[in-house]
């Protein structure tokens, strides 16, 4: 084995041929003509994203396109980094064989910042990681070098729009853009470095073929007439002349060509020549990429009177951060309204945005209690309860990520898991043991200095409680390794607390369009969340590994069983969500989803269509289910359905690992029999030896047509007296072998008798102890 002083030795070697090669890159790109430059490595990179390797790296033996994709993404920032601090010489020629080897030394600089990591990170032994911060701190290291473009370009604007739009008025009278307009530009820039070359091709052909046109038109070979049709086209001309800028000069990254963002704001997110003076100063780690690479901080370079974009995929984050430090910069007064604006921003963004997935909910922002143990008031953000399920969101409005290199400074990337982690679990964890202290607790609002009542909240009534902390910008990798934290266990014991991003939300919302999909998969996420030594990169990749198995947190806890492993990676688990934000009609598209049988989707619409208490209960059983038992439902719905014609109503009983799922079909226009329901429920729980059981009704015709759901409480008998024999009775002949109605396929008539109406006023038949106007009566 390798010991500590070695490894020592080696870091330190690793940091020396760092600096050497990063000193060689800066003295080629001085040498070449900026936009030339540009160029060259944009002509690569669309070549590398059309075939995914070139010669020159069949050679190298390199690996799959969207790495050698990030390779290309790594020189940019380094032209950018160089163009910053480096004011333009005034005798430069362009040299391929000097691009090549920028290639090369970019490529080397790469892997040997990789090494580096490892090196470096060997020796750590605590932290606030505890014994996990040896990796963490790798994880840190590692993505601070790797890490591009991890996100979605197309929805770039949507992020703008809704975080810039409450300080409207203060951007209309500092850059004479709100935040419409800026997020439209955004949206641009991305949209120029997307799909840039491929409409600057379109271009050249559309020119091209007017061209010749022009000279068929004459009779004349097109040389013979390029220069007439240049001066009888020049507005066309003119969009040649851009395309072939897009396509050899790096005009695709010219976002005063691309953007209608004023100068006033380009130049606040933008480097002149030769300004930036950190990242060559003397010093340890100058000129590698553990430094602040320049793009980190402002995304923008000018070149003349143009702003360019050089590497496109910072543009989001620094881009964001920049703009919002330049508009105090130059109005400070503003400092304590924006504070105000970007929390309240942060504090509704959950709800606001997943407002589709959160119909009816009952929103609670900054609430107050006296915390029984301090004796204090206490405040959280936002306090959301849906049906049987409750999120406790405690939002940060602040930049998720430092801009500190983890290698100079991996204390500041610690401190920003404090900051964003470790305050939002305490806060959470606060509010669970309140909510613990009481069968109900009181709610509280603030209003002109005295404490309210607003609400009453008990656990009891919440078979989901999942704990978030949500930031502005993308927290990747932290949000999804926090688990590790010592500090950071599941509340009261059992409730996983959960990190995530409004970069996020904008994704959860389209790919888990319904109630059901969306706090089904928060279920499955929470159970993930509070397994250690189980490591998925980021929400996204969460989101890919629940569309393709669903519950894949039994998958994970199967593999972590017996402490075979030590730590478990899924990696690469996002490429199914990674694809839906692909091509040009990305909106339009098909996102991906879960198969289900079409006679189980009808019965999910219905349930969420009528969103009776305890829809989502209902929804999670069945979403739980694995291909089988989604296959064995539908089989059962579909074939006693097509018999309501001949009965009015039948019923069944779906087992699945003692939990079983009784299902009760009512031809529709048929009063429901809630005694007969409610007691062949009963019965079928005593036969199964369950203590709980999902009750489902469904309102169906036999055609298919399912006009209501709603699910209900099954009561489950301990003991049999007088009152309930006839219960224990029927639940006797289910359990006979010979009878058609078992546990996993029971199939039953009922035969037709008239049912008494429920009173609006009068208690709910389903058990839950309210009056059926407020229950399954809405």
């Amino acid at each position: 084995m390798i010991g500590e002083s070695e490894r020592k030795q080696a870091a330190a070697r690793l940091l020396k041929e760092m600096e050497a090669i990063a000193a060689r890159m800066r003295a080629l790109i001085v040498t070449i003509p900026a936009h030339d430059l540009l160029g060259y490595i944009y002509a690569q990179h669309m070549m590398k994203a059309i075939t995914g390797q070139s010669a020159a790296e069949e050679q190298l033996e390199s690996g799959g396109p969207d790495d050698l994709i990030n390779e290309n993404q790594f020189l940019l920032e380094y032209v950018h980094a160089v163009l910053a601090s480096d004011a333009s010489p005034t005798d430069m020629t362009f040299d391929e064989a000097r691009c090549a080897e920028l290639f090369e030394l970019s490529r080397k600089l790469r892997e040997q910042a990789m090494f580096f990591a490892m090196a470096s990170s060997a020796d750590t032994r605590e932290g606030v990681f505890g014994p996990d911060t040896v990796d963490i701190e790798f994880r840190a290291k590692s993505t601070w070098v790797m890490l591009r473009g991890n996100r979605y370009q197309v929805l770039e604007g949507e992020f703008y729009r809704y975080v810039l739009m409450p300080h409207e008025d203060v951007l209309k009278e500092v850059y004479g853009v709100g935040a419409t307009d800026i997020a439209d530009g955004f949206q641009a820039m991305a949209d120029a470095t997307r799909s840039g070359h491929a409409d600057a091709i379109t271009e050249m052909m559309k020119q091209f073929e007017a061209a010749q046109a022009f000279a068929a038109a004459q009779d004349k070979p097109l040389e013979d007439v390029m220069e007439a049709w240049v001066a009888a086209n020049a507005e066309q001309s003119e969009a040649a002349g851009r395309a072939m800028d897009d396509m050899f000069r790096g005009g695709i990254a010219n976002v005063s060509r691309h953007t209608k963002l004023p100068s006033t704001l380009l130049a606040d997110l933008a480097y002149r020549r030769g300004e930036e003076t950190e990242f060559f100063a003397e010093g340890d780690f100058v000129g590698t990429p553990y430094r602040t690479l320049p793009a980190r901080k402002k995304p923008l370079i000018q070149l003349g009177s143009d702003y360019y974009a050089i590497d496109p995929c910072f543009a989001r984050d620094a881009g964001y951060r920049a703009l919002l430090y330049n508009l105090l910069q130059r109005k400070p007064d503003y400092k304590k309204t924006f504070e105000d604006r970007q929390k309240a921003m942060s504090e509704a963004a959950f709800a606001d945005i997943l407002a589709a997935q959160l119909p009816g909910a009952t929103v609670f922002q900054e609430i107050y209690y006296k915390d029984p143990v301090t004796k204090q008031w206490s405040e959280n953000d936002t306090l959301i309860l849906i049906d049987d399920v409750l999120f406790l969101v405690e939002a940060k409005a602040g930049a998720a990520a430092t801009i500190a290199s983890p290698a100079l400074d991996f204390g500041r990337h610690a401190q920003s898991v404090q900051d964003l982690v470790l305050k939002a679990h305490k806060q959470c964890e606060r509010f669970f043991n309140y909510l613990n202290s009481a069968d109900e607790v009181p709610l509280y609002r603030l209003a002109d200095g005295k404490y309210e009542e607003c609400g009453r909240v008990r656990r009891a009534d919440y078979r989901v409680m999942v704990p978030i902390g949500l930031t502005v910008e993308s927290f990747s990798p932290f949000s999804t390794y926090c688990k590790e934290l010592p500090q950071v266990e599941p509340l009261l014991g059992r409730y996983a607390f959960v990190s995530q991003s409004i970069d996020d939300l904008f994704v959860l919302k389209r790919l888990l369009p319904t109630p059901g999909e969306f706090v089904h998969y928060m279920e499955v996420r929470q159970a993930v969340a509070g397994m250690r030594r189980a490591h998925l990169f980021d929400e996204f990749d969460h989101l890919g590994a629940y569309l393709k198995k669903n519950r894949f947190d039994q998958d994970i806890a199967e593999q972590l069983e017996g402490g075979k492993a030590n730590m478990l990676i899924w990696d690469g688990m996002s490429d199914i969500v990674d694809k839906s934000f692909e091509g040009e009609d990305w909106e339009s598209g098909p996102f991906p989803t879960q198969d289900f049988p079409e006679e189980v989707l009808k019965l999910l619409g219905a349930l969420d269509a009528t969103r009776a208490r305890w829809w989502l209960s209902a929804e999670s059983y069945i979403r739980d289910l694995g291909e089988e038992g989604r296959s064995d439902l539908a089989k059962m719905l579909s074939e006693l359905r097509q018999t309501l014609n001949q009965h009015p109503a039948r019923y069944f009983v779906l087992a699945r690992d003692g939990k079983p799922l009784f299902v009760w079909l009512q031809k529709h226009d048929h009063q429901i029999d809630w005694t007969r329901v409610n007691d062949k429920a009963s019965a079928a729980a005593v036969a199964a030896k369950a203590s709980k059981v999902i009750g489902v009704v469904a309102d169906v015709s036999a055609d298919g047509t399912y006009h209501r759901a709603q699910s209900f409480d099954v009561h489950v008998p301990t003991e049999r007296t007088k009152e309930n024999a006839r219960i224990y009775d029927d639940a006797a002949r289910m359990a006979q072998p010979a009878r058609a109605i078992n546990l996993n396929q029971a199939k039953n008539a009922v035969p037709s008798v008239k049912a008494k109406k429920t009173g609006r006023n009068a208690p709910c038949p389903c058990g839950s102890g309210l009056k059926y106007k407020k229950c399954h009566g809405r």
